[in-house]
Parts: structure tokens; sequence; C-alpha cells
């Protein structure tokens, strides 16, 4: 499950050592440890990492298929975090060590900043081939937050990016070694810290309200 840490001005949080996939107990986990980093006081900024191969493989499939009648209200809590960490009042960067898919793909992006492992590891949007359209709140955040040409060709050819194809792209910030990913990642995140409060949401808040809005709507929705 994920854990909340940390070092000095930087607050270290760990989706988890396994695939990290977004099911009701994982989301409401990494929600409550949001919310307990926007309500801190002083500078402060956040760096999202995991532990092992995988930073996020997205949607818990296993859940969903044994929970089919709890999937139109599970899509808008997912929605919700992304909105939550768009909207962070503190400055956020992912620090992503392996597979970054799908969903996991879209919290990465909602961060301000990404820092990836350049040798090994993919960012992938594949909703094109598992079959699993992008709701209009996924769609907005992706073309918020990406540039056109590279939304365009993540979300209809869903194709894996590795940290230097990522770099080039625009997708990431910083494409480094293994062992430099979390230092480079809150090496960025300290430098901002004194940026948190209310005025950098509210400056979110006006960037992407659109997003936000689609993002923040509750009403159930179904995938497919």
């Amino acid at each position: 499950m994920p854990t909340l840490d940390r070092d000095g001005d930087v607050y270290l949080l760990n989706l988890g050592d396994d695939e990290n996939r977004f099911n009701p107990e994982w989301v409401g986990a990494v929600s409550a440890l949001l919310d307990e980093v926007a309500a801190a006081e002083g500078p402060r900024a956040l760096v999202t990492t995991a532990t092992g191969k995988i930073w996020s493989n997205g949607l818990d499939l296993e859940w969903m298929g044994q929970n089919a009648g709890a999937i139109p209200e599970f899509v808008p809590t997912v929605h919700g975090l992304f909105g939550q960490m768009l909207a962070l009042p503190v400055p956020a960067v992912a620090a992503i060590q392996g597979h970054c898919f799908a969903a996991g793909g879209m919290l990465a992006v909602a961060h301000d900043f990404r820092v990836m492992r350049a040798d090994r590891g993919f960012f992938c949007l594949p909703e094109v081939d598992i079959n699993i359209p992008f709701t209009p709140a996924m769609a907005a955040l992706i073309q918020a937050r990406l540039s056109k040409a590279t939304a365009h060709e993540a979300m209809t050819t869903g194709r894996r990016y590795g940290g230097t194809d990522a770099l080039a792209a625009g997708i990431v910030d910083d494409a480094v070694g293994e062992e430099e990913v979390v230092a480079r990642a809150v090496e960025r995140a300290a430098a901002l810290a004194g940026k948190a409060g209310p005025t950098l949401g509210a400056i979110k808040e006006g960037m992407y309200g659109p997003a936000l809005a689609l993002l923040r709507d509750t009403t159930p929705i179904a995938l497919g």
C-alpha cells in the first residue's frame, strides 16, 4: 500500500512495491496522503515514486472483473485522484523508476514534472489496444498536459515510450540512470518547495479549469 515519508521540505509518496493498480482501497489511500501533503504548512513539495519494476500499471482489471457493478461509481473516484494531483497546491514531481501504463500514465502527467529512468521501463497509454476508450475527463487531462502531437500519438497508437523517447516527446522532463531518478526528482521538488500554497493552487485552477471540471464530475460513468 502507498506510504508517505518526509525528507526536509520534500514529501516522498511511495505508491507501493507491486503493480500499484487503481482499485478503491489504493485510490483512497493515495488520495488521503495527498490531502495530508496539501494541508501541511510551510515550504513543501511532493515526489511520487514506487518500489520495483513498476510505477503503476493502471486500473485494477482483476478487481473490475469481479466488481462490474461498482465500476460506474469507481471511475469518478479515479478521475478525482487525477484532479487532486493536477490541482495540488504543492509542487509535484513524479519519479518514474519503472513501467508507467494507462491510468498510471495519467497520474504521472497530472504531476507538474516527471523524471524517468532512461534505460528501462516504458510510459504507455494502451487503451486503444485493450479496447477501453478514454473518458472525456481522461482525454482532457492528457491533452491539457501533453503537446497535441504527442497526445495524439500516445492516445491513438498505444506507443511504448522508453525514457529517452519520452524525453524527446516532452512526456518527461528528465531521463536519467536508475540510481538518479529519485535524487533528480527530489532536487527538482526541493527547489520549488517555497512556492507551495494557495497561490500555486489558484494558478493551477486557472490553467486547467476545463479539465478539472470534467475530472471533478461525480456522475457515474461506464468504461467501454
